[in-house]
């Protein structure tokens, strides 16, 4: 028995979520390898070996992965299958655009978004918007996993694994890449993040949203909205915090002008620490937080801030 963890990366960092991946990896027993597909792809590799627990890394360096396209990652994935009982990746946009198609190449069903691994078989998920926790055991010869990497702690490093170089699989000729468009911020990724202040639809608008930067530069945080802020267009649709957006469990979510509504709470209701500030004394997401003011936001927040100084 041995997992493949198809690894996250930008042809030159490795991202963290593979870190939390390789922890779920782990706990499904058996030796846990990577799959490294990209092009000129030596440091992520590198990187990949060092984490504590892998056995071995496979990279698969070649032209037709450079840009991450899901149809030619899964086929390397799907050439691989054979020699694994297990093959997961990371809850991201990356892993959920991936693991579909080698699940239905495979013929199994997917397990998604798994938070706890019971036994080798057996996986704990959230369902209901995270209300309620889904047991699901799978007979399936390969399991196809995606993991919420809140749900598992970031493996450590002082890993020695060895490095192959495998042969690529050939260009599916299904897709092509045409243009990226990368936002740039001298803040934290959002779900890497270890504070993140968040605005709802309580902002009023998108000129409002810039009260929460002193803030967020004080204390070093990623900038995050509810589906309410990025759907009235206050916000970029990345800053979004929810169940159909980022999942985070930052140290610190302050949470200024949201409700909490469910779909935002199934987002971040696993934060260490949970600070809300809303005028609405009733608003769910005071059920939630560990700290809660009922106020003016745009009296408290600067407040906040000053007091921070």
């Amino acid at each position: 028995m041995a997992a493949l963890v198809i690894a996250e990366h930008d042809n030159a960092r490795l991202k963290g979520s593979t870190l939390n991946t390789v922890t779920a990896a782990a706990q499904c027993g058996g030796d846990v390898h990577i799959l490294v597909a990209g092009q000129n792809v030596g440091a992520v590799a590198e990187a990949a070996a060092q984490i504590a627990g892998v056995a071995k890394v496979l990279v698969a360096d070649a032209a037709q992965f450079a840009d991450g396209l899901a149809e030619n990652v899964a086929e390397q994935a799907l050439a691989l299958a054979g020699n694994y009982s297990h093959i997961l990746a990371p809850a991201t946009a990356y892993g959920k655009n991936i693991l579909p198609r080698v699940a239905a190449l495979l013929d199994v069903a997917q397990i998604s978004e798994i938070t706890k691994v019971v036994s080798p078989d057996t996986f704990e998920r959230p369902i209901y918007a995270g209300n309620a926790i889904a047991t699901v055991q799978s007979v399936d010869p390969v399991k196809v996993i995606t993991v919420r990497t809140t749900g598992f702690d970031a493996a450590a490093q002082g890993g020695s694994a060895q490095v192959e170089t495998i042969a690529a699989a050939g260009d599916t000729g299904k897709s092509s890449f045409v243009s990226r468009e990368v936002a740039k911020s001298d803040r934290p990724e959002l779900t890497a993040a270890k504070i993140i202040v968040s605005g709802g639809r309580g902002m009023g608008s998108g000129e409002a949203f810039k009260v929460l930067e002193p803030l967020a530069d004080r204390l070093g945080a990623a900038i995050g909205a509810s589906r309410a802020a990025v759907d009235a267009g206050f916000v970029p649709n990345d800053w979004q915090v929810g169940q159909t957006g980022k999942v985070v469990a930052p140290q610190l979510y302050i949470a200024v002008g949201i409700s909490g509504a469910i779909q935002h709470l199934a987002g971040m209701k696993d934060s260490k620490t949970i600070v809300a500030l809303n005028k609405d004394p009733e608003a769910p997401i005071f059920q939630v937080a560990d700290y809660g003011i009922a106020g003016d936001l745009f009296e408290l927040v600067p407040k906040l801030t000053s007091a921070l100084d």
